[in-house]
């Protein structure tokens, strides 16, 4: 049993804490309250960051003491909004939402994933007709190997995750939110999720 604190509790923060619950960790929700984030994230092993993208720096940079030392699991993509509220630019262009908060928290392990995906399909993969594919981002290896594991626990298998290196590569998986928009016009809002076939 690991002590998570997940930041956030709009859809995808409830979804992946009662999926993480249900795996038999202790789970720990806050919401956008400073001191809510700063209790949970002070007793917690991992922290999932699932606040809206465009203010995750500003809020987590306010945690720094209470993140030192933990590994923090980025899964929020940081997008400036068009008129309909969709995603339709970048944030960060040239860098990423996951660098920056490496940046801000060098003490703690960032690790980018589960940001290429509609929110229902980070605990529930097996649930799409097509494999899915979930990509990892990060210095650390050993937090890796711990994502992997909460992971495992999403139902996601192993020959589904791809580690694609280092924190820069967060930038690859965080430009596909420029997909979703146009995905959600043609198709839906039915689950879906970047798949990479060999």
């Amino acid at each position: 049993m690991t002590m998570i604190a997940v930041l956030g509790n709009g859809r995808v923060g409830g979804s992946l804490a009662k999926s993480l619950t249900q795996a038999g960790h202790e789970v720990t929700v806050a919401d956008r309250s400073p001191g809510s984030a700063a209790d949970a994230a002070r007793t917690a092993q991992i922290v999932i960051n699932a606040t809206p993208g465009a203010g995750s720096l500003d809020r987590l940079s306010a945690l720094r003491e209470e993140l030192r030392g933990k590994i923090l699991v980025d899964v929020s993509n940081a997008t400036v909004d068009g008129p309909d509220g969709m995603p339709a630019d970048l944030l960060y262009p040239g860098s990423s939402l996951a660098e920056k908060l490496q940046e801000a928290l060098p003490d703690t392990r960032v690790i980018k994933t589960l940001n290429t995906m509609l929110y229902t399909v980070m605990s529930a993969p097996d649930a799409l007709t097509q494999t899915p594919t979930v990509f990892l981002s990060g210095e650390d290896p050993e937090a890796k190997q711990v994502v992997r594991g909460l992971l495992a626990d999403l139902n996601w298998k192993q020959e589904w995750i791809t580690d694609l290196g280092r924190i820069d590569t967060a930038r690859a998986t965080e430009a596909a939110i420029l997909f979703v928009p146009h995905v959600i016009r043609t198709s839906g809002f039915a689950p879906f999720a970047i798949s990479i076939t060999r």
